[in-house]
Formats: structure tokens, C-alpha cells, sequence
């Protein structure tokens, strides 16, 4: 995934295409796989996608395990 990429969310929360201006590293906690207590110390950061919908407001920050490129 790069900047320029039209993607979608593997969740169909929007059926339109977004688009990444940006790519971020930031740490996620997923609950489902490491429980309700947090610890920051053992997440890595992963890359995320800065993507603007038509839609929002302002940018959306997903990581990249959420989002289907379209024009890859």
C-alpha cells in the first residue's frame, strides 16, 4: 500500500473507495486477541493508512490489516 492507493475497508463500513494521502506507524491493542488489560510495552507499531472518504470530515488513521487496495 502507498500513497496515491484508492482502498476500501475489509469490514464494508463504506462502499465507496477512499483515498491514502498518508501511510503512520501506531500501536493497536486488539482485545479480542490480547485481552482487556493493556500493555503498551508489548505492542509494536504497525503501518497505517491516512485515508480521506468524501464522506468524513477529515482523514481516517486504519491499519493496513483492515483495507483492500483497489488499484494495486
Amino acid at each position: 500500500m502507498k500513497v496515491g492507493d484508492l482502498v476500501l475497508h475489509k469490514q464494508k463500513l463504506s462502499s465507496e473507495a477512499g483515498l491514502v494521502v498518508d501511510i503512520i506507524q501506531k500501536k493497536v491493542w486488539r482485545t479480542e486477541i490480547q485481552g482487556k488489560k493493556l500493555d503498551w510495552s508489548k505492542v509494536d507499531p504497525e503501518p497505517h493508512a491516512v485515508v480521506l472518504w468524501s464522506h468524513n470530515d477529515g482523514t481516517v488513521n486504519i491499519p493496513f490489516t483492515e483495507l483492500v487496495v483497489l488499484n494495486a
